[in-house]
C-alpha cells in the first residue's frame, strides 16, 4: 500500500487546523485558481477526475454537479453532510478536526460550481467539538477574505452556515437532512422530485459528505489526471476507511482505492486481535451486508464489492471472530436499525420492530423452527420497499447473516441457547 498520503497528509502538523498553518500548507490555493474559471470548468475537472461520493452510494461527484439547473429563477444550495452516524464510522470526524479549512475550500469550490451564494455544513448532534473547530474555521475564513462578499478578491459572494442537528441517524439521508435543515420533522421525502432540481426550500441543491468535499480542492490544485494515479479505472483516488472490532489496531486509516482487504486487516489493522481467527466483516458499516473469512481478499473498491455481494457504504469495517455470535451482532444493529426508523413507512417501522424480537427470542434460547424462514421473510418484504434506504440496513443485516451462517441461526434453535455462550455444566455426582 505504497501512495502518497492525500487527505492524511497534513495530519502530522498541528498547524494546519489554523488559517495560517493550512495556507501554509498550500491551503486556499484551489479556490483561488477556481474563482479564475468557469463555473462549467469546474465541473468538467471534477468529472474527469471519476471522484465518487465518499458518503455510501458513490455516484459520481462531478455528474451530480453537472444535473443542477441554472435557469430557474432560484437560487442554488451546497449542503454538507456531516451527519456521520452509520455505527462504526467516524472518519469523517478526524478529518475535519485534523483539517477543517480543508473542508470550508472544498465546499466553496463547490459552490462556484454550481452557482451558488449560500452553504450549510449540516452536524451531527453529538459532534460539539467539530462543530467548535469549524465554526473557528468559518471565522478565520470570513476575516482572511475566503468567504463572504468577495471571496478571494474574485467578486463572488460565499457564505457558509454551520447548522446542527439533533442526534437523529435518519438525517444523515439527504431528503431528511434538507428537512430537518429547513426546521421540519426528519424524515425523508418521496422522489422525485430529486435534490439536484428541487431541494433545499424547494430549490437546486447539491449534497456532498464532507471526504467528497475534501477530495476537491487537490482536483481543482493539481489535476484530474493526478488524482487518477491512485486506485482503480472506476473507482479511483483514495479512501478514508474505519476498521474496529477483533483487530490490534483499530483506528481511521487512508489506503488506496482497490487495496485488498487482507492488506487492511494486516498491515494496517495489525491482524485479528490476540491472534483470533476471522469470522464475519462489515465492509461499510452495520447497513452493508456482511462477507466472512473467504472474501479476505476481495479488493476494497465499489465495484469488487458490489459483485462480491456487499458495498462500500462509509468503509466502516467491523471485524469478527470466532468467539462472536452472528445471531447476536444481527440482533444489535436491527435494534439500532429499529429505534432510529423515522415511522414514516411500514415496512421499516413495522419489519425492524418485529426483527428485533424475533432475533432476540432466537439469541435468548426460546427461538422455535419457523422462526428462521419468518426472518428470511421479514429480510425480504424490507429489502427495497421503503422511502429511504434505513430499511435496505436492516434487511441487509437480516440477509447477510442468514445467507453465510444459516448453520449458526439453525444451531441456536436446536440447542435452545446461543452456542458461543458457555455450555451448561451438569452437576457432577460425588461417591460418598
Amino acid at each position: 500500500m505504497t501512495f502518497e498520503p492525500r487527505l492524511t497528509r497534513n495530519w502530522t502538523d498541528a498547524d494546519v487546523i489554523g488559517l495560517d498553518g493550512y495556507v501554509a500548507a498550500g491551503g486556499y490555493a484551489a479556490l483561488k485558481k477556481a474563482v479564475a474559471m468557469s463555473d462549467a470548468d469546474i465541473v468538467e475537472v471534477v468529472k474527469a477526475s471519476g471522484l465518487r461520493g465518499r458518503g455510501g452510494a458513490g455516484f459520481p461527484t462531478g455528474m451530480k454537479w453537472g444535473f443542477v439547473p441554472r435557469d430557474t429563477g432560484k437560487p442554488t444550495y451546497v449542503v454538507v453532510n456531516f451527519d456521520e452516524s452509520e455505527p462504526g464510522t467516524c472518519n469523517n470526524r478526524e478529518l475535519v478536526e485534523r483539517e477543517p479549512h480543508r473542508l470550508l475550500e472544498g465546499t466553496a469550490i463547490a459552490a462556484r460550481a454550481i452557482g451558488c451564494e449560500t452553504a450549510f455544513i449540516y452536524v451531527r448532534g453529538e459532534y460539539l467539538w467539530q462543530s467548535i473547530v469549524l465554526e473557528r474555521a468559518i471565522g478565520e475564513a470570513y476575516a482572511a477574505g475566503y468567504l463572504g462578499a468577495d471571496v478571494a478578491g474574485s467578486g463572488t459572494r460565499i457564505d457558509i452556515v454551520l447548522h446542527r442537528g439533533a442526534g437523529a441517524y435518519i438525517c444523515g439521508e439527504e431528503t431528511a437532512l434538507l428537512n430537518s435543515l429547513e426546521g421540519l420533522r426528519g424524515q425523508p421525502r418521496l422522489r422525485p422530485p430529486f435534490p439536484a432540481v428541487e431541494g433545499l426550500y424547494a430549490s437546486p441543491t447539491v449534497i456532498n459528505n464532507v471526504e467528497t468535499l475534501m477530495n476537491v480542492p487537490d482536483i481543482i490544485d493539481r489535476g484530474a489526471d493526478w488524482f487518477r494515479e491512485v486506485g482503480t479505472e472506476k473507482s479511483p483516488g483514495t479512501k478514508m476507511i474505519t476498521i474496529s472490532g477483533k483487530v490490534e489496531r483499530p483506528g481511521n486509516y487512508e489506503i488506496a482505492l482497490g487495496t485488498p482487504f487482507r492488506e487492511v486487516l494486516d498491515d494496517l489493522g495489525g491482524g485479528m486481535l490476540g491472534g483470533g481467527t476471522l469470522k464475519a466483516w462489515t465492509p461499510g458499516g452495520s447497513s452493508t451486508p456482511m462477507l466472512t473469512a473467504d472474501h479476505i481478499d476481495t479488493a476494497l473498491d465499489y465495484e469488487s464489492l458490489s459483485a462480491a455481494g456487499s458495498l462500500l457504504g462509509t468503509a466502516a469495517i467491523m471485524v469478527m471472530d470466532e468467539t462472536d455470535c452472528v445471531v447476536d451482532c444481527a440482533q444489535r444493529m436491527v435494534a439500532f436499525y429499529a429505534h432510529e426508523s423515522c415511522g414514516k413507512c411500514t415496512p421499516c417501522r413495522e419489519g425492524s420492530w418485529w426483527a428485533t424480537r424475533v432475533l432476540a427470542r432466537i439469541e435468548e434460547g426460546y427461538g422455535r423452527e419457523v422462526d428462521i424462514p419468518l426472518m428470511h421473510d421479514v429480510g425480504k418484504n424490507t429489502l427495497f420497499r421503503a422511502f429511504c434506504a434505513l430499511a435496505d440496513g436492516t434487511a441487509s443485516v437480516i440477509n447477510s447473516s442468514l445467507q453465510h451462517f444459516d448453520d449458526e441461526y439453525e444451531e441456536h434453535v436446536r440447542l435452545g441457547r446461543c452456542p458461543m455462550r458457555d455450555a451448561p455444566v451438569e452437576a457432577e455426582v460425588v461417591a460418598s
